[in-house]
C-alpha cells in the first residue's frame, strides 16, 4: 500500500522525499481512522450486543462484570492492536510505536484486572460468608501486586530491557519501598490475623474509645476499618490498631439472644429496719410476694421456736427486714417480666455499703437487643422499682436538693 501511494504521488510530479513524507502522512491518517473505527465497533456494536445478552441472562456475576466496566475497559485493546500491527508502515519508528502500543495494552490489561478484582469482590459480597470472612484486604493486596508488576513490565518495555534487570534495580530500593508501604504491610498482617481469629465482621457492633468508635462496622479493608457510630458519624480505624490495641466486639451479646442490664440504686441505710407484724401483714397483700411472706414468716417462726427465742427478742433470732423483702419483690417482679431472659444470669444483689447508702444491683438480661427497645425496658423496670421502694418503708438515697433544704428550713421555722 505504501508503494502504491508513493508511485501515484511521484507520477503527478512529486519528488521522492516529498512523496515519501506525504505517503506516510496519508497512511497515518488511515491508521487513525481505522483505529477509531475499531474502537467504534468494539464499543458501540460488540459491547452493546454483549450488554444486551448480559441483561437477559439469569446469572448475576455477568451483570456485576458489566457494571464494573470490565468489558468496557477490555474494548480499549481494539485501537491499540490496530496501531501495533500498522507500525510496520513506518520503518524508522516502528520499534517505538510498537513499544508504546505494548505499554498502552499493558496499562489496559492492568485496568481490566483491577476492575475484574473489584467485580470478584462484589460477587463475593453477595454470599453470607462475606460478612464473616471479608476479603477486601486480600483483593487490595492483589491489586497492589498487579500494579507493581505492571509498572515494572511497562518500564522494561519502554527501556527495551528485561523485567528482571529492572527488578534487580528495584531490589536496591527495598528499604525505601518498605518505608513507603509500611501501612500496607501492617494492614496485610493485621487483616490476616483478624480473619484467621474471627475477630471482626462487617455488621459487628464494636466499641473502641481510643478512636471514638461506638457503632457498626461497615467496611473492612487492607489499611482501614470503617465504623458508623450510632450518631451516624463515620470513624476510620487503622486495621493494625485492632490487633495492637484492645476493642470491644458486641457480637457475642447479639448472638446470645440477650442484652445485659446492670444497674444499681442506693437505699438510705437509716430507713432499713426489721419488719413488724403490721408491716408484714401489709406486705403480704402484695400478690407478687404473698407466698414469699407466708413462707418467710413460717420459716423464721419455726427457727426461733426451735431455739426457744421469744418473738419479741429481735436480736437473738431470725427476723425479716424490709430491705430483704424489697429484694425478694424485685426478684419476683423480674421473674414475671416478659422481656427478661430467665435462662441467663439473673441476680438482684447487695453491693458493699458506701457513703451513698446501700447499693442494690439488678443484673439480668433483656430478651430484646434493639437499642431503643432495650433502653425502654430498662427504664420501665427502674421506674417501677424506684416507685415501689417507699411502699416497703425504705428511702432511695440522694444528695439533699434545694427543695430538701427549703423544706427543712420551713419545718424548723414552723416548730420555732
Amino acid at each position: 500500500m505504501k508503494d502504491f501511494f508513493q508511485q501515484n504521488l511521484q507520477s503527478i510530479g512529486m519528488g521522492d522525499q516529498v512523496s515519501l513524507y506525504l505517503t506516510e502522512f496519508i497512511i497515518a491518517i488511515l491508521v487513525v481512522i481505522l483505529a477509531i473505527f475499531a474502537n467504534y465497533i468494539a464499543k458501540k456494536r460488540i459491547l452493546s450486543a454483549l450488554g444486551y445478552v448480559v441483561k437477559k441472562s439469569r446469572t448475576q456475576w455477568d451483570d456485576i462484570l458489566l457494571k464494573r466496566g470490565v468489558f468496557l475497559r477490555l474494548s480499549h485493546l481494539a485501537p491499540a492492536l490496530v496501531i501495533y500491527y500498522a507500525a510496520g508502515a513506518f520503518p524508522e519508528i516502528t520499534d517505538w510505536i510498537q513499544r508504546l502500543s505494548i505499554c498502552y495494552m499493558l496499562l489496559v490489561g492492568i485496568s481490566v484486572l483491577d476492575s475484574a478484582l473489584s467485580a470478584l469482590l462484589d460477587i463475593y459480597r453477595t454470599y453470607d460468608v462475606s460478612k464473616e470472612r471479608p476479603i477486601k484486604g486480600y483483593v487490595q493486596i492483589a491489586k497492589t501486586f498487579i500494579y507493581v508488576i505492571g509498572a515494572v513490565v511497562v518500564i522494561s518495555s519502554i527501556l527495551g530491557r528485561s523485567p528482571w534487570g529492572v527488578l534487580s534495580g528495584i531490589g536496591a530500593m527495598t528499604a525505601i519501598l518498605l518505608l513507603i508501604f509500611k501501612d500496607t504491610i501492617l494492614g496485610l498482617v493485621a487483616s490476616i490475623q483478624l480473619a484467621a481469629n474471627n475477630m471482626i465482621h462487617v455488621g459487628d457492633w464494636i466499641t473502641m474509645s481510643k478512636f471514638g468508635a461506638d457503632g457498626t462496622v461497615i467496611d473492612v479493608s487492607l489499611s482501614t476499618v470503617k465504623v458508623q457510630n450510632f450518631d451516624k458519624t463515620i470513624v476510620t480505624i487503622p486495621t493494625y490498631s485492632l490487633v495492637s490495641d484492645s476493642f470491644t466486639n458486641w457480637r457475642g451479646m447479639e448472638e446470645s439472644g440477650g442484652r445485659r442490664i446492670k444497674r444499681s440504686f442506693n437505699i438510705d441505710v437509716t430507713s432499713i429496719r426489721f419488719c413488724t407484724n403490721e408491716m408484714l401483714d401489709r406486705f403480704e397483700k402484695y400478690d407478687i410476694i404473698t407466698e414469699y411472706i407466708k413462707h418467710a414468716r413460717q420459716e423464721t417462726a419455726e427457727h426461733n421456736a426451735s431455739l426457744n427465742i421469744e418473738p419479741t427478742d429481735i436480736l437473738s433470732g431470725e427476723h425479716i427486714t424490709n430491705v430483704g423483702t424489697l429484694r425478694a419483690y424485685i426478684i419476683e417482679y423480674l421473674k414475671n417480666h416478659p422481656k427478661i431472659r430467665q435462662d441467663m444470669t439473673f441476680l438482684v444483689r447487695h453491693l458493699a455499703p458506701t457513703e451513698h447508702g446501700l447499693p442494690i444491683e439488678v443484673y439480668v438480661f433483656s430478651a430484646d437487643q434493639v437499642w431503643a427497645h432495650y433502653e425502654g425496658i430498662q427504664a420501665d423496670i427502674f421506674d417501677h422499682i424506684l416507685a415501689a421502694v417507699p411502699l416497703f418503708d425504705l428511702r432511695v438515697f440522694q444528695y439533699p436538693t434545694g427543695f430538701d433544704l427549703r423544706a427543712s428550713t420551713s419545718s424548723s421555722g414552723h416548730v420555732n
